[in-house]
């Protein structure tokens, strides 16, 4: 008897001398993105405007995203770029972009191009000044037929050399447009 009575005497300062390190970590989960809009805008003449888009409504599904561009860039300018994302299995759709932004620091966007050769200018920074990527720019500097890569990365290692292969994180979306430069 006296066991059991020194037993449940214990039992407060059990509990109370576990560590606060033991806590479960705080999930942040990542964004469910059904649809990735890229404007670009010729600097040269306004009206000029492309849009890429890649759509799954299905998310991880069986059917494959559905990848449009709307028309040729031109070699020898350059484009203001902007990013929408958006979760459209939500309804209404999610504005996904508005998170991506507000938590600039668990994102960066990266660009790559193949088949033609260009050039990406960030316009946009977390506030540690890393970049970000939902505003840009892009410049062809070749003519041909190619792709642009366009790839959001969650919770990416920053400071890094602007590449995939520095990115670290996950891959929240990457889709390759394909392009035509004239």
């Amino acid at each position: 008897m006296k066991l059991l009575k020194y037993a449940l005497l214990a039992i407060p300062f059990l509990y109370f001398s576990c560590d606060d390190d033991d806590a479960p970590e705080e999930i942040n989960e990542e964004e469910v993105i059904t649809t990735m809009t890229v404007t670009l805008v010729n600097h040269q003449d306004g009206s000029d405007v492309v849009t890429m888009q890649t759509q799954d409504l299905d998310g991880d599904g069986p059917d494959e995203p559905v990848v449009t561009v709307s028309g040729p860039l031109s070699s020898g300018t350059s484009y203001s770029g902007s990013i929408v994302w958006l979760n459209e299995m939500e309804d209404p759709a999610e504005n996904i972009t508005e998170e991506i932004v507000e938590e600039d620091d668990e994102h960066q966007v990266f660009f790559s191009a193949s088949g033609v050769s260009m050039q990406f200018v960030y316009m946009d920074f977390d506030g540690n000044g890393n970049p970000l990527g939902t505003q840009f720019v892009l410049a062809p500097l070749t003519t041909g037929e190619g792709s642009v890569v366009i790839t959001l990365i969650h919770e990416p290692d920053k400071p890094n050399d602007d590449t995939l292969n520095t990115a670290g994180g996950s891959i929240d979306i990457q889709t390759a447009f394909p392009v035509t430069v004239e």
